[in-house]
């Protein structure tokens, strides 16, 4: 008979599982909620596999491959399906060629023999081939949010040539700002983890090791030398709104502009998706020097 303070255990582990799972369900969509979101649409994005001996990487495709390519990375944890709502902008579609990938360990893109890959540089090398994509005249937009933000920058270092801007959105990359909670311990125990999806899992290890891997990242920051553009939200619980001061003071390219918003949260490409797609779509021109812009709730001003 099983001893009561086994069953204890037990009912709390999947309680635990449950709360974590929860938690973080905002961020996953499923393939029915994909499905469902995609049934009465009339344009609808192409899923497509780019594979060689060691990498299965799953993109999503919009818009005529003859366009400008933008390129968009999730975070953590994510899916390329956290981009539907700039896939289905019908302007976009007119002038993008837009991709969005699961980054390896998500959705369906893995590395062959590895579980977790929680190397930036593994994971931005592994974004390569998406360049080859590109059938375009003109150099991609790299777009990454979040924990995608460093391995934006990372892929823009290898490929500097092939990369028109960079837009880092609530970026995770102060080494010394990286934010656990109370969670966190429990997702990394084994039993817990068998009652979680893997990108949770896959979400775990990258938080752990991700300190460690932004401090590599040092010197990229300081030889980064495509146009860049940084926005930080305010009120961003997960990604510390100090990471935006960490961009301005190790990003020495003078074509690097930072724009703080004062209200928002950490989802910035949905609340604020109205300003995404208005600076896609006018290419905003970098000044030679470095641009603050602080927007607030009585609007912007403008700082060095």
């Amino acid at each position: 008979m099983l001893s009561f303070k086994f069953l204890r255990s037990v009912v709390f582990f999947l309680f635990l599982s449950a709360s974590l799972s929860s938690c973080f369900s905002r961020y996953i969509i499923s393939a029915k909620e994909v499905r469902r979101h995609y049934a009465d649409k009339k344009v609808k994005p192409t899923e497509i596999f780019i594979r060689n001996d060691t990498l299965s990487l799953c993109i999503a495709s919009i818009g005529a491959d003859t366009l400008p390519m933008l390129l968009l990375i999730h975070g953590a944890p994510g899916s390329l399906w956290g981009y539907m709502n700039l896939m289905d902008d019908a302007d976009l579609q007119k002038h993008f060629h837009i991709v969005s990938v699961d980054r390896v360990g998500y959705g369906k893109s893995r590395l062959k023999k590895k579980r977790f890959v929680t190397s930036i540089a593994t994971q931005a090398n592994a974004l390569l081939p998406v360049f080859n994509l590109n059938k375009s005249d003109e150099k991609v937009i790299v777009l990454g949010r979040s924990y995608g933000a460093p391995i934006a920058a990372k892929l823009a270092s290898l490929a500097p040539d092939k990369v028109k801007e960079l837009i880092m959105i609530s970026p995770v990359i102060d080494p010394d700002k990286e934010k656990f909670y109370w969670f966190s311990k429990w997702g990394r125990n084994s039993l817990v983890q068998l009652f979680l999806p893997g990108s949770f899992n896959t979400a775990t290890a990258e938080k752990y090791s991700h300190a460690d891997e932004l401090r590599k990242l040092l010197p990229v920051w300081e030889n980064l030398r495509v146009p860049t553009t940084v926005i930080q939200g305010g009120n961003d619980w997960i990604a510390d709104p100090a990471n935006i001061d960490f961009a301005k003071k190790h990003i020495k390219s003078k074509r690097a502009q930072y724009i703080f918003l004062y209200n928002a949260g950490h989802m910035i490409t949905f609340s604020h998706a109205t300003m995404i797609k208005e600076m896609l779509l006018k290419s905003r021109m970098f000044q030679e020097k470095i641009t603050s812009v602080d927007i607030n709730a009585r609007g912007g001003q403008l700082g060095n």
